[in-house]
């Protein structure tokens, strides 16, 4: 037995103790994907030199469209990450071993091979790594600029558990974009980020920023956990006074039964009050949209951002 309240979304499955609730995806977080041949022939670029992406293990709603006009984002030091975020559909445990030797040599003949402009590179958590794996990231970084010298490369890092050193690491590589995402807003990093801590993503961003002013500092938030309004714009003033250059702002969608639930759908207007309100404070670029994640378009964002002046930080 199944009932239905359409205007609400919500959709009641069973009944009894058996029952439960969750969320009809309302049709602007909806994306079918398109068919194209580009799909399979990165697939199997991908499976040849034993490579994972982001917009795969994360189950990114994006992935045809952004695969079909060859951007891909790359997933490095394995797929298991120490963390157990409660939204993350990466696979959490116990990783076995260090970094992969090959990998940036293999991340670069992908580059290479796909001629690419822009990369993204990101990777789960290390934890059980000293520095976090961020002298895999310099290392990657390196090799792509070996053999592809015109192209930008945004690193997507984690928070390396706060430690300066290992933020120093990935900055010696000179990325053109240094980005890691807060995710929520402060009052739910323990039940949503429960590894993580808020100041501590801001400390890394604004620590980024002052190793290389001259890059694209980014940070990256989700909508329909339970924040307020109010509470997005406390983060993005915290950004701003971190002097974050760029920001993206998406809807939560829940990847399995397993996950958070997502607590509402925020309407397209009130992405677009939150990209006004971003722009008003400064920021260079801001992405705001119910199906915007981190890395989609990045490179018009850094296109974007480089364009414009950044304007003094207003302060709360």
């Amino acid at each position: 037995m199944s009932s239905e309240l359409r205007a609400g979304r919500i959709v009641r499955v069973g009944h009894g103790a058996g029952a439960f609730v969750h969320r009809r995806l309302p049709p602007h977080c909806r994306r079918t994907p398109a068919p194209s041949p580009a799909v399979p022939a990165l697939e199997r670029l991908l499976r040849e030199l034993d490579l994972r992406t982001v917009c795969e293990e994360a189950r990114c709603p994006n992935r045809s469209e952004c695969w079909a006009r060859g951007h891909v984002t790359f997933m490095l030091l394995g797929a298991v990450c120490t963390r157990a975020c409660r939204f993350c559909a990466v696979a959490t445990g116990r990783p076995l071993g260090g970094p992969d030797a090959a990998e940036p040599a293999q991340v670069a003949r992908a580059v290479a091979t796909l001629g690419l402009h822009h990369v993204v590179l990101t990777s789960v958590n290390r934890d059980d790594l000293a520095d976090g794996g961020a002298g895999h990231f310099a290392a990657v970084v390196r090799a792509i600029r070996r053999q592809s010298e015109t192209v930008t490369i945004e690193v997507l890092t984690p928070d390396f558990q706060g430690r300066p050193f290992a933020v120093e690491t990935v900055c010696s590589a000179e990325p053109d974009v240094y980005n890691h995402n807060v995710e929520t807003v402060p009052r739910l990093y323990r039940h949503v980020r429960p590894g993580a801590r808020f100041e501590r993503s801001v400390a890394v961003l604004a620590l980024a920023k002052r190793l290389r002013p001259e890059a694209i500092v980014k940070s990256g938030l989700m909508v329909g956990l339970g924040e307020s309004r109010e509470e997005v714009l406390e983060v993005l003033h915290a950004l701003r006074e971190a002097a974050v250059d760029a920001v993206t702002i998406g809807q939560y969608l829940r990847p399995s039964r397993t996950h958070l639930p997502a607590e509402r759908y925020w309407e397209p207007e009130e992405f677009e009050r939150l990209a006004e309100d971003g722009r008003a404070l400064g920021f260079m670029h801001v992405a705001s949209g119910p199906l915007i994640r981190s890395s989609y378009h990045a490179e018009e964002t850094l296109r974007s951002a480089r364009s414009k002046s950044l304007v003094p930080c207003p302060r709360a």
